[in-house]
């Protein structure tokens, strides 16, 4: 996120006439179209397709870094971020410090505060412009992580030299975990302080005032700073008992909306559906309380429009773009639709899910030897992982609300844990010659050598038949180079000396598709290729014939009987 606090003001037509002559919204950014949005939030990660040849232990590093770094936005990013920037510009409608009547209101607050009419406050010649909205969507489906990436195009705090005033546009406070709205009142106070590097809260935290008292110091606060937007996450945090009931929770946010003309943003969990729920429709109403309840992502199809033009779905076009940061040297370039299926039915399109699967798969299959990932890395990383959120992921398989609302908290435990342990564990087992000393640092052995061990050639002639290639053909390329030493360390396994390793090149790059491959043990079947028999009997589930894995997952056994009927 972009720190931008506390910049010193400089003014912008927005092209539109109700924002004319309102210092406080032409100080902000400019108002992004779509594509603008698109690159203002969204990230890219440092990948090329050379990455694939390092070391198992930098792919791991690599690895770690796509977790945090990869944000693709789709639609929804995009509609939360223009109804943030709606909110932000119209409850500033109401507020303009150039017309001289903000200076009347903080006057009018200041003395009432001093003179100790604090629950009189209010200033009823103001309609409010502010609205709020309910922000609710399951634990992990990006909301938070959104809501800042898009904070982040906005400066917290501008200074307004010609007034001599500085501007508060956000501030972003979680809900405390003791639920009551007298601490959320102090986490208000503190934010500010953190901004400002005022004293509010141990101004205000000291005496034993009433929620209400609270909620007027907040109103004058939210004035006297110009405060533009309050976000308050984690809201199913938020206790009836200790708030004083339902009611008085609700009448809480719409008294800041109408009286304090404080747009806010509420952030939570399913579970915290009960503050909008009950007989409360009229208050609601009266607080221009929107919500917005973001699902995981559908599994949908690709459409094609009038003219022909395939438009991807969301689920389609997100997985896409993630599926290209593979740092496996087998990785296959297109995602298969089985794949993908079986990629939704263990994330079920919960975002943080759908890239941590993805990252500790890549782990798997680093860690195994297999290079790749398949329906059966997805299905042992979720079942071995992932094992924390199979409760929510079967709520929400399942359909059911309440169950969905049970688990909608969860998240997954220790994940930085279990990157180490798998970090570790790939750096013992690939652990062994010093590549960079044995060939004096040289780019195209060291990569070379790597590629083929970790392939499985992993022969004590390796050095010799690299270094001996490198030596008397220096600008031949890896692509080259490699198919001969394969054939080479297959013909010379049980030879300690080789003869004029490249003597006889030329025919042996010939004839590679006759190359003779290293023979494996059963365990190792895994780490062939798709169209070896032995990789194929590796990826046949349990108790299934081989001939049914085949006719049902490759293009090898022909179905006489359909082509019979087609005919």
């Amino acid at each position: 996120m972009n720190d931008m606090t506390g910049i010193k003001a400089e003014y912008r037509k927005t092209g539109v006439k109700r924002y004319d002559d309102n210092p406080f919204i032409e100080a902000l950014p400019s108002i992004l179209e779509p594509k603008g949005v698109v690159s203002a939030i969204g990230s890219n990660v440092n990948f090329s397709e050379s990455d694939k040849n390092a070391s198992t232990t930098i792919r791991s590093h690599m690895l770690v870094g796509l977790m945090n770094g990869f944000f693709q936005p789709i639609s929804r990013h995009i509609l939360l971020e223009n109804r943030l920037s709606l909110m932000l510009r119209e409850g500033y409608v109401g507020r303009n410090i150039a017309d001289g009547n903000l200076s009347q209101k903080l006057q009018d607050g200041y003395q009432r505060v001093k003179n100790g009419e604090l629950l009189t406050f209010r200033y009823r010649d103001n309609e409010s412009t502010a609205t709020s909205l309910a922000f609710i969507g399951a634990s992990g489906s990006g909301k938070t992580t959104t809501i800042n990436r898009i904070l982040g195009n906005y400066p917290q705090s501008i200074y307004h030299s010609k007034y001599n005033f500085t501007q508060i546009v956000y501030l972003k406070i979680d809900c405390p975990h003791d639920g009551s709205l007298k601490s959320l009142c102090m986490h208000f106070f503190r934010e500010i302080d953190r901004v400002l590097n005022t004293n509010y809260e141990r101004k205000y935290g000291q005496k034993r005032h009433s929620v209400e008292t609270l909620i007027t110091l907040m109103g004058h606060l939210a004035n006297h700073h110009a405060i533009g937007l309050l976000i308050i996450d984690e809201i199913q945090h938020l206790s009836i008992g200790k708030s004083g009931g339902a009611e008085k929770m609700l009448n809480f946010f719409v008294t800041l909306v109408n009286t304090v003309n404080l747009p806010i943003v509420m952030i939570g969990t399913p579970k915290a559906r009960f503050i909008f729920e009950g007989d409360f429709r009229s208050a609601r109403r009266g607080a221009g309380l929107g919500s917005i309840f973001w699902e995981q992502m559908k599994e949908e199809p690709n459409t094609v429009s009038s003219n022909g033009n395939v438009e991807k779905s969301e689920w389609n076009a997100f997985t896409d773009k993630l599926w290209r940061y593979q740092w496996l040297t087998k990785a296959d370039i297109t995602l298969s639709d089985e794949i993908r299926s079986k990629w939704y039915e263990l994330s079920q399109g919960i975002l943080d899910i759908v890239v941590k699967l993805f990252v500790l798969a890549q782990f798997r299959a680093i860690d195994s030897g297999i290079e790749r990932i398949t329906v059966k890395v997805l299905e042992k990383t979720y079942q071995e992982e992932l094992k924390p959120i199979h409760p929510m992921i079967n709520a929400l398989q399942s359909g059911n609300a309440n169950r969905i609302a049970q688990y909608s908290d969860l998240v997954i435990p220790d994940i930085d844990h279990k990157v180490l342990v798998l970090q570790e564990k790939i750096t013992h087992r690939f652990e062994g010659i010093d590549d960079e000393a044995t060939y004096q640092g040289h780019e195209q052995s060291i990569r070379l050598h790597r590629l083929l061990k970790e392939i499985g050639y992993d022969s004590s002639l390796l050095p010799n038949v690299i270094t001996q290639i490198f030596n008397d053909f220096p600008n031949i390329e890896i692509k080259q180079a490699m198919p001969v030493v394969m054939q080479i360390l297959a013909e010379n396994k049980d030879n300690l000396t080789i003869q004029s390793p490249y003597s006889n090149a030329g025919s042996k790059y010939n004839s590679l598709k006759s190359t003779k491959v290293k023979s494996l043990v059963v365990k190792e079947w895994h780490t062939l290729d798709n169209e070896d028999l032995r990789f194929q009997f590796s990826q046949k589930e349990d108790g299934k014939l081989f001939y049914e894995h085949l006719k049902e997952n490759t293009s090898i056994i022909f179905d006489l009987e359909a082509f019979m009927k087609a005919s």
